[in-house]
């Protein structure tokens, strides 16, 4: 497989505006701060990271090459209801918004991905809690998005999105079907995380064959979701940067369980390694 074409714009955001991550709170300052990260390591240009004030300052310590601003809270410290005009004004310069990672749940949150999911002509990359807010909407809204959509959702957020919340519904095959109806009802890609992660869109799937257990740990899907996101602002098609995300993502992996074996494996360590898989992915070509 040929990795090369999409490789040769890396560093060379399609949009002014860069992508745009949207995530954070009380807690979860980490979480949307690696996806930021990871996007930087694939080669996004320019990264904004949208988070809740209370933890701006926070979020900001991760790395100084990501532009933080904090947004209008709630009581408990997450996105208030009031954060969505400053949101809705950034989204239309953004060259791709990424959401979900540690975002937590609320009802504004829920109105902001709404918001998002609806209105956003730019592709949006939803993951995580922005997941859970996704699984509160009518399912009959689903289709009605301006502009592509990529969800990544793992086992039990697949299982919540077909409806079966709380039930044990973790046979891989049955996760599989689901995630092709999702895609073809929804008018979206699907990357179905876990073992050979199933990416998948309303004409066609792949499996990915590169990752290990250690990628169970806890941040590494945040660390996938800033990947898929950076190739997407780099201009590829959204099916295309779903696939070649989970493979350099899961590569990355491989190459961090090398270093420091399975058991040891940080999210972290990944983006770390990132480097690596991408360079391997352009050698491939």
């Amino acid at each position: 497989m040929s990795y090369a074409k999409p490789l040769t714009n890396y560093g060379m955001p399609e949009a002014p505006g860069g992508p745009q991550f949207m995530g954070g709170a009380p807690g979860m300052a980490g979480a949307p701060a690696l996806t930021a990260m990871a996007a930087l390591r694939s080669g996004a240009g320019l990264v904004e990271l949208l988070v809740p004030a209370s933890v701006a300052s926070i979020a900001a310590s991760f790395d100084p090459c990501v532009m933080t601003a904090g947004l209008p809270t709630d009581a408990d410290g997450g996105f208030s209801a009031g954060a969505g005009a400053s949101i809705a004004a950034r989204v239309q310069r953004a060259a791709v918004v990424a959401i979900g990672p540690g975002i937590g749940r609320s009802p504004d949150v829920v109105g902001i991905v709404a918001a998002i999911w609806r209105d956003a002509a730019c592709p949006v990359v939803v993951d995580a809690d922005a997941l859970w807010a996704l699984a509160r909407l009518p399912r009959t809204t689903w289709p009605l998005h301006a502009g592509p959509r990529i969800v990544t959702p793992h086992a039990g957020e697949m299982a919540r999105l077909a409806g079966h919340e709380g039930e044990q519904r973790a046979e891989r095959d049955w996760l599989e079907q689901a995630a092709r109806h999702l895609a073809h009802d929804a008018a979206v890609v699907v990357v179905l995380k876990g073992a050979g992660s199933l990416v998948v869109d309303g004409s066609g799937e792949s499996r990915n064959e590169t990752g290990n257990p250690g990628l169970a740990t806890a941040g590494t899907g945040d660390v996938l979701t800033g990947v898929v996101a950076a190739l997407v602002a780099q201009g590829l098609a959204p099916f295309a940067a779903a696939r070649l995300g989970a493979w350099l993502h899961g590569r990355a992996g491989d190459v961090a369980a090398q270093a420091f074996g399975e058991w040891s494996l940080t999210a972290r360590d990944v983006i770390d390694r990132l480097h690596v898989a991408i360079r391997e992915a352009a050698r491939a070509g």
